[in-house]
């Protein structure tokens, strides 16, 4: 098996690891009446003869088949349901409905989304068990913006935010506090029911306030926060956005509920799935295929160019040197960097990340070979393209070479995309259906 292949089928190990329904149907279990939720730092069990009917809501790009999954553990015992997923994402369910929207930028199909939920949510009561499925993506599938907060200024926000170099955590902060759902919100809409939300992460850190900006969580940010983030990134913002921050900040506007709030003595938050589950399982798999594993972090954060050169930096001094001991080694870490985007091309953050290191390459001279790396989002879809990554070696650098191409052209417009859709070096898996952050992977030749 060549390089790439390897590469792939240590990605494809992490994909499996954090399948989703694979995850519910590991983490939920029924018998005789009680049925049993499990995941990190929690585990609890109820009886279903406690209540009149149970509900499923659900939003994200892996919402779709961990509602499958919970469809084969509890059968006809599911009232109703919805769920909200990315397009392309969509799965035949029986009981559940499942609804396609935009993402990232929120659309009208979103909005009806949201109202439909909201509908359903408010016929919930104490005698309700409301099972909500959650993962990445879910901040932009439900847009429920507050009056007279429009879908228009939303998408103009969102685009703002996304091309800003904000983090998830910051975008979802402003998303907060411009919604009548997320921060927590949802649960003053279950007219006090049990309340047990199944979370897979694509939050590094793992913060379940920011994992689908937090939906059935309390909110610890506020919005003396979301108006440093405007002005931390010199956004300019739709009057009535403008407007609705200014009257939180005076106090005219209620703050998200905080932890301690009663509404959520009924909510259970349980993590059934993270970055670090699908790296274990790398790491495994690249044992399996003859190298030394060494998994650096599941926490990577910063601009993917940035971080593409410290990947390069570990790689070559590795093939230089054996840093990190005698023998191939397999380095694998995960999170999710972020771009400033300041030029016109095309791109996402995984591309950007591997054509920064392949620029790191061309100019190391003659240890470049025996390095190949792979940058990949979980979800496969990086940024506003087909595609989930991108591949960097000398292979593509001496392919760039041929073509004429100056990576740092392609470097300076954001246009990672078009660069490798020339060399040959896109990394394309379609919708993966899961969603947990991104991979990082460089094999190095001893």
């Amino acid at each position: 098996m060549n390089m790439e292949g390897q590469l792939r089928r240590i990605f494809q190990a992490a994909l499996s690891a954090v399948d989703p329904g694979r995850l519910v149907r590991e983490r939920v279990s029924l018998a005789k009446g009680l049925l049993r939720l499990r995941g990190e730092g929690a585990d609890t069990t109820l009886d279903l003869r406690s209540f009149e009917q149970i509900l499923v809501l659900g939003a994200g790009k892996a919402a779709a088949p961990m509602a499958a999954a919970l469809e084969s553990v509890l059968g006809e015992r599911i009232g109703e349901g919805l769920v909200v997923v990315k397009e392309g994402y969509r799965a035949a369910l029986a009981r559940i409905r499942c609804l396609e929207a935009g993402h990232p930028v929120p659309d009208e199909r979103g909005l009806a989304a949201a109202e439909a939920m909201e509908a359903l949510a408010a016929s919930a009561n104490a005698r309700t068990l409301v099972l909500v499925l959650l993962s990445g993506g879910g901040s932009a599938l439900l847009p429920a913006p507050v009056h007279p907060i429009s879908l228009q200024d939303k998408q103009e926000v969102t685009g703002s935010l996304l091309a800003s170099g904000a983090t998830i955590a910051e975008i979802n902060c402003l998303r907060k506090h411009l919604s009548r759902l997320k921060g927590g919100r949802l649960v003053s809409r279950l007219g006090g029911a049990q309340v047990v939300s199944l979370i897979l992460s694509d939050v590094v850190g793992d913060r379940l306030d920011t994992i689908a900006s937090g939906l059935t969580a309390p909110d610890e940010s506020t919005f003396s926060q979301a108006a440093a983030i405007v002005s931390k990134y010199g956004l300019s913002l739709p009057s009535p956005v403008a407007n609705l921050l200014a009257e939180g900040l005076r106090g005219d506007v209620g703050e998200t509920p905080k932890p301690g709030d009663p509404a959520f003595e009924r909510v259970t938050n349980i993590l059934i799935g993270n970055n670090r589950t699908g790296l274990e399982a790398a790491a495994r798999e690249a044992e399996v295929l003859g190298w030394r594993s060494v998994v650096l972090t599941s926490r990577i954060v910063g601009e993917a160019r940035e971080v593409g050169k410290v990947y390069a930096a570990i790689a070559l001094d590795q093939r230089r040197h054996g840093s990190l001991g005698a023998g191939n080694v397999c380095i694998l870490a995960g999170g999710e960097t972020t771009v400033t985007v300041r030029g016109t091309g095309l791109g996402g953050r995984n591309q950007e990340c591997a054509l920064s290191f392949l620029a790191e390459l061309a100019a190391a001279g003659p240890w470049v070979d025996g390095i190949d790396f792979l940058a990949a989002s979980s979800d496969g879809g990086d940024g506003p393209t087909d595609a989930a990554g991108a591949f960097a070696e000398s292979g593509l650098l001496a392919e760039a070479r041929r073509l004429g191409l100056n990576i740092g052209d392609y470097l300076r417009e954001n246009d990672s995309y078009r660069f490798f859709a020339a060399v040959g070096g896109l990394f394309k898996t379609g919708p993966t259906l899961t969603n947990v952050c991104d991979y990082q992977i460089c094999l190095v030749g001893g």
